[in-house]
């Protein structure tokens, strides 16, 4: 039997998540949810329903687990609580500072209806999250670090694009060489917020735009250029739309420790070449995993630290010992 799939949403990571579902034969989507008009979105995938997300109660025997491909800021603290009510779900949350309260708010509503969510799955907070819960467990006595990039920032992107006098805009986050391979070494190095990162970003500037104001405001941004060296380019529309229109991101988790006097170094990295679409491979591994969970009656919110590895994978329990153990 397939797990029929909904997907809210159909933006970049829903359209990731299209992908992954047809590249797993155990799952199908049955249905597209958009707060446009439905007339107006086209999925790739035949023989799944677009409909208006107004309508998502008229499914609730037709849908086994909604993944949920709203925003994180506004979308997500009210998306998935309500939803989780009616469905099965899984979410991308990634304010990490507000996961405890969006993760009580949706255990709660989750549990009322009697169904099962993840939330904050991804790749950081998701893959990036069990790397460093294994290094810390196996090296008690040690450190962390996590670096992001070469790759875009959505959000640093989405804040440039909104200074007065940019048409438009991408963000570049880049570890610091030197940092990454002084944290290689096992020196358990301090390292502050500029020493680990810079920021590089490609900017198109409305027509008589005064290009020194906006490379000054978005230096001196807080919360997102000021503390980091940042290098601000300004490049024509057509450069813009052949060199910077990907979506590549990843970085790496480190665990430095000691053991009796010895060093050890535990590295985990991604190099992506699109974000979306492996952010939404992510979330439909962890959607199978969701509704076996729910098939046993285990209800509430979870998050990746809850799920077994074996629950993710569409082999069975022989087969994953006999070929990847």
């Amino acid at each position: 039997m397939s797990i029929k799939i909904g997907i809210y949403g159909y933006g970049n990571l829903a359209k990731g998540v299209e992908l992954a579902v047809k590249a797993n034969p155990d799952m199908e989507l049955a249905a597209v949810f958009t707060r446009r008009d439905p007339s107006t979105v086209k999925i790739a995938t035949e023989g799944a329903v677009v409909a208006s997300s107004s309508d998502i109660a008229s499914f609730k025997d037709k849908i086994d687990v909604m993944i949920i491909c709203g925003g994180s800021a506004t979308d997500l603290p009210e998306q998935t609580p309500a939803i989780a009510k009616l469905f099965n779900c899984v979410d991308s949350f990634d304010t990490h500072a507000k996961i405890p309260e969006h993760f009580a708010n949706v255990d709660a509503a989750a549990k009322s209806g009697s169904n099962t969510a993840l939330i904050s799955c991804g790749w950081d907070p998701g893959m990036f999250s069990l790397a460093r819960l294994y290094g810390n467990c196996i090296l008690p006595d040690g450190k962390d670090y996590t670096f992001w990039g070469k790759g875009v920032s959505q959000g640093h992107s989405d804040a440039i694009r909104r200074v007065p006098g940019v048409k438009n805009g991408k963000q570049y986050t880049i570890p610091v060489e030197a940092a990454l391979e002084a944290v290689r070494s096992g020196s358990n190095p301090e390292l502050t917020t500029r020493q680990k990162h810079t920021r590089e970003c490609f900017v198109v500037a409305e027509d008589g735009a005064d290009k020194a104001l906006i490379e000054k405001t978005i230096k001196e941004m807080p919360n997102y250029f000021a503390d980091y060296d940042t290098t601000v380019h300004f490049i024509s529309e057509e450069e813009f739309k052949a060199n910077h229109s990907g979506m590549n991101h990843g970085g790496f988790v480190f665990r430095t420790g000691t053991t009796g006097g010895n060093k050890h170094v535990i590295e985990y990295s991604l190099k992506l070449d699109s974000n979306p679409e492996f952010t939404g491979s992510v979330l439909t591994a962890y959607a199978r995993a969701i509704y076996r969970l729910s098939q046993k009656g285990d209800f509430g919110c979870k998050s990746v630290f809850d799920i077994a590895p074996a629950l993710l994978s569409p082999l069975s329990g022989e087969d994953l010992r006999a070929h990847l153990l």
